[in-house]
């Protein structure tokens, strides 16, 4: 395990996020949280960056004015930002850090902006949905 893996893992436990799965070789590890709307967060080490991805929803098939929704309400975030994987069909929140001055509390800048993105916005974004 890498040292930058083994502390982000560390500060995620801090956090007290439930580590749901693990891959070493590829030094990511994936948790939820389910009181602040974190599941299945992506957390991935690719030095020099930490790369933190949640799958939101899938992309609707008529989306709409979602595209435009989606900037503004990027304006509004402290940290990270919704983007498109069009490769999966995928609106995610992703964010990115530096890893080689990486402290617990960046992480868990990344992690309160996601829920409180989520708590303003999942019922609109939702709205949205094909489902």
């Amino acid at each position: 395990m890498s040292e930058f893996l083994g502390a982000v893992k560390a500060h995620l436990q801090d956090l007290d996020l439930d580590i749901q799965d693990e891959d070493v070789e590829e030094e990511l590890v994936v948790v939820s949280d389910e009181e602040r709307g974190i599941n299945n967060l992506i957390v991935d080490c690719e030095d020099p960056i930490l790369i933190l991805e949640q799958a939101i929803m899938p992309i609707p098939s008529d989306p709409k004015d979602l595209y435009e929704r989606l900037l503004e309400i990027n304006r509004t975030l402290i940290h990270g930002a919704f983007a498109l994987d069009k490769e999966t069909g995928t609106i995610l929140f992703r964010d990115t850090l530096r890893l080689d001055t990486l402290d617990r509390a960046e992480i868990e800048g990344t992690i309160n902006a996601l829920g409180l993105a989520l708590a303003e916005n999942a019922g609109e974004l939702l709205s949205y949905s094909d489902y």
